[in-house]
């Protein structure tokens, strides 16, 4: 039996706990720092070019999921059901993130302090304005905020660290037919 590649579990320690408490509330403010400054400045459909043709700053009030995804669908945005189901997905990452706690490696305490960290940005933002504001603008990309880019960078660091965690699997034909 080939041995399994495992990675290192993240020490319970109250540094590490106290350091992802500080990162997740660090974005959560950053997060609605940035929104706030967006709003005030932006907020007369002004745009400041950053690089110019790659990256814009604009103010956007999405009142749909991303990508517009309930629009596309034809599903009737209303700000209660977004509200509700951006407050079930803040209550799901919770539940995995305490679920996996004892066996969770470093990286994965990062990656779910981060998504909890921008989840939770964007359910304040809907619950108290009715919507979400985004601001930062990539060419042919649509427009997001900071905690967007958190819960990507979390669901990245999250996925990284799941497929570390893969047993290894053999390498060539075996069972009774392969060649010793």
């Amino acid at each position: 039996m080939l041995p399994t590649a495992e990675a290192p579990r993240a020490p319970s320690s109250f540094p590490l706990r106290a350091a992802l408490v500080l990162l997740t509330v660090s974005l959560f403010g950053c997060d609605h720092a940035t929104k706030i400054a967006a709003e005030a400045s932006l907020s007369h459909e002004r745009v400041v070019n950053v690089v110019s043709g790659v990256l814009e700053l604009r103010y956007v009030e999405n009142h749909d999921t991303a990508f517009s995804l309930l629009h596309t669908l034809g599903i009737p945005r209303t700000p209660s059901l977004l509200l509700a189901a951006s407050a079930i997905a803040l209550v799901g990452v919770v539940a995995a993130w305490i679920a996996s706690r004892k066996r969770a490696s470093a990286t994965q305490h990062v990656g779910f302090a981060l998504v909890l960290a921008g989840a939770l940005g964007n359910v304040v933002d809907r619950a108290v304005r009715g919507f979400v504001v985004d601001f930062i603008h990539l060419t042919r990309w649509p427009v997001f905020n900071v905690a967007d880019v958190a819960v990507v960078a979390g669901v990245l660091l999250l996925g990284a660290a799941a497929l570390r965690r893969r047993p290894a699997s053999p390498q060539g034909p075996s069972g009774p037919d392969a060649a010793a």
